[in-house]
Order: structure tokens, then C-alpha cells, then sequence
């Protein structure tokens, strides 16, 4: 096999077509949604997260690829390392930059190293490695890979780190009140009462498919996105260009829940989803009512679902009161190549540590699941 591997500056130098038969129709790894990223400018230069790509190609056609992005710092990952850039600092060493394999500002477990076959995966790891001492770099890391490529960077000796996030599961569930049925009895009074609620507010609820946003639809729902950063005193990682170009280069996969108080529209949440799976990404609200976050984000979700025979709802990263809505803990991983020797021992010791204490923290997690002990 005759191959070549280069690492280029941005997806735009890659085909679409050639990308996207790579990534198993994930829209969150599309050439669509990362282009997206560069050309809103919400990654590149002066965000901390600079392209570069890896490419692997067999007589001029790609056959394996990577998402790769140089940081400058931390932000954005939802796998936190900032003790470990303290720890940096602190011996004299720099952290930063690093290089890094993830959907920037998404926490979805999906496909890292692009391809089927395991001699180009390791030729990828192995890439990962040498450019790391080459550009000395202080690390790479490897977030919330398949268990196809945690398989691989397994087997070529990576520090594994555990995580946990929640998943909703559609059982075949005729509709909303079917699966609600399926929980026990305080459960799902919790969720009649909160639903109730929202509805006694005046709210109006609208499930929005993305062809059908208009474009004052997604002006008043980045208007709610960057509430939530104002609201939590920080800035926006996505700028209002990159919600646009989504909306117009994969409306197929786009779900847009509005809530509306008199005819005014009050919150939104962004969803983005294919076959198989929802992602519930972006949520805000320019006005308060009690309980019309979990509406939002997850009981209209819940019930699109339903209605599109959808498996998998995808919560993101933390969050417990999920649990209580229906959604189980399931583990997650990413992969550490620590370039200092010194330090790659003292985080091999606190990632073992902090593997005892995740597993202890999904087995409390499922004793306290909200399902009946048998499941309609």
C-alpha cells in the first residue's frame, strides 16, 4: 500500500464529497459543519483553535483523515486539563500549544480517526506522535472517539481518561405518554407537573425543521445563544455567520424548538440530527419562565424523537437533573499523548485515580435510574 500523509491548514482544502465518505454521515463531522466553523470565523485565527487537518491518501484518493486543531488554550473542550496547564506553569514548562482531535464546542462521541482500516489508523497515531515532538508540542489529545478509534489509540499504549454523560433511548415509544408510562411514578408526575406548567404560562411551543427557519428565526435564536454566555459572564465561541451557514448548507440535519409567549418568541434550543441520533446542542432565553428549559431541551426533543422514529438523544456533557428525565449515564473516554516524561507518569497516576471514582459515580447513577423495574 503506497501512501501519503499530510496535515494542511483548513478543510477547505479538502473535497467535500471526498470528506464526507469518510465520516459515516455524522453531520457534526460533515465538511459542511466544519467549513462552517472556518468561515464564520469561529475557529482559526485568533480563537485559539487553528485547522490542521490530517489527510491520508492511496494514489491520489483520500482513504483516512483526522478533524485536528492546534490550541492555544482550553476553552471549548468539555475535557478538562486546566490543572494540568497549571501544573505546567507552575515547573517553568508551557502547555500551550497543543494539539487536539475533536468537534470544537461539542462534547458528541463519534469517529477521530476516519477510515476502516487499522494500518491507516495507526499510521495516524503514529503521525499524532511525530508531529508532536516535532513542532514540540506538550501533548495531543483525543476527545470522545468511537470505541473503533479508543480501540486503536488503546492499542498503541494512550492514556485513557473516563468521563460520563447521559443518553436518552426511544423504545419503540408510540408517543410521549407511552414513554412516560415507562418511568415510575414519581418521575413522571415530576415531568406532567413541569409540562403543565409551561403550558398554564402561555407558552406555545414550535418544532422548526431547517429549511423552514427563516432568517429572523435564527436572529432571535443567536440573540438567545449569546444570552446564555452574557448570562454566565463570557463570550459566545460561535458568531452569528456560522448559525446562517448551517441553516443553508445542511438544513436536513437542523431542528429549531422556539417557544413563543403572545405570538413572542421568548427561548430557543438548537438541535442538530441525522437518521439515528439528535445532539442537543444550543439553548437560551431572553425571558424567564419556570421549567421552560426542560421543555425545550428536552421534552419537545423527546417527542420529535418519537414522531421521527429517532434512536438516540443525546444530552451532551454534565448535568444529573437529566437522569430524572429519562436519560441513562453512559461512560465516555478520550486519549493523552503526553510528551513529557515526567509528567506523563504523574497524569497516568491521576487518571487512574479519577477512573475509580467516574466508575463508582455510574453505578450510583443507575441505582437511582427513574425507570419502572420492568419497562413497558
Amino acid at each position: 500500500m503506497s501512501l501519503t500523509l499530510e496535515i494542511t491548514d483548513s478543510i477547505q482544502q479538502v473535497d467535500a464529497n471526498d470528506w464526507n465518505a469518510l465520516v459515516s454521515n455524522m453531520p457534526l463531522l460533515s465538511h459542511a459543519f466544519l467549513s462552517a466553523l472556518e468561515d464564520s470565523r469561529s475557529v482559526g485565527k485568533g480563537t485559539g483553535w487553528q485547522p490542521y487537518p490530517m489527510l491520508v491518501h492511496e494514489a491520489g484518493k483520500l482513504i483516512g483523515a483526522m478533524p485536528l486543531y492546534v490550541k492555544s488554550h482550553s476553552y471549548g473542550e468539555y475535557v478538562f486539563d486546566w490543572a494540568w496547564a497549571e501544573a505546567y506553569e507552575r515547573n517553568g514548562l508551557n502547555y500551550y500549544p497543543k494539539l487536539l482531535s475533536a468537534i470544537p464546542f461539542a462534547p458528541i462521541t463519534s469517529q477521530r480517526l476516519l477510515s476502516n482500516n487499522l494500518e491507516i489508523k495507526t499510521l495516524m497515531i503514529e503521525a499524532l506522535t511525530e508531529t508532536m515532538h516535532k513542532h514540540q508540542l506538550s501533548s495531543v489529545h483525543v476527545l470522545f472517539p468511537d470505541e473503533e478509534s479508543a480501540a486503536a489509540l488503546r492499542q498503541a499504549g494512550w492514556l485513557q481518561r473516563n468521563g460520563v454523560q447521559f443518553r436518552w433511548q426511544n423504545e419503540n415509544f408510540r408517543d410521549f405518554d407511552h414513554f412516560l408510562s415507562a418511568l415510575n411514578h414519581d418521575k413522571r408526575k415530576k415531568i406532567q407537573q413541569e409540562r403543565k406548567k409551561v403550558a398554564a404560562s402561555g407558552v406555545v411551543c414550535k418544532r422548526i425543521k431547517g429549511a423552514d427557519i427563516t432568517r429572523e428565526q435564527w436572529d432571535f435564536f443567536y440573540q438567545c445563544y449569546e444570552n446564555t454566555y452574557l448570562e454566565h459572564r463570557s463570550t459566545p465561541y460561535l458568531t452569528p455567520a456560522f448559525f446562517q451557514q448551517i441553516g443553508q448548507s445542511m438544513p436536513q440535519n437542523i431542528l429549531l424548538i422556539l417557544a413563543y409567549v403572545d405570538d413572542i418568541p421568548v427561548a430557543g434550543a438548537l438541535n442538530i440530527y441525522h437518521q439515528t441520533t439528535l445532539y442537543g446542542r444550543y439553548w437560551g432565553a431572553l425571558q424567564y419562565v419556570p421549567n421552560l428549559h426542560f421543555e425545550l431541551c428536552y421534552y419537545q426533543a423527546q417527542e420529535f424523537c418519537i414522531a421521527e422514529n429517532i434512536q438516540y438523544f443525546e444530552g451532551g456533557a454534565q448535568g444529573e437533573h437529566k437522569l430524572a428525565r429519562g436519560f441513562k449515564p453512559r461512560p465516555t473516554c478520550s486519549f493523552h499523548k503526553i510528551a513529557h516524561p515526567d509528567f506523563a507518569h504523574a497524569i497516568q497516576d491521576f487518571v487512574t485515580k479519577e477512573s475509580q471514582g467516574i466508575a463508582a459515580y455510574i453505578n450510583e447513577l443507575e441505582e437511582r435510574a427513574p425507570f419502572k423495574a420492568q419497562q413497558v
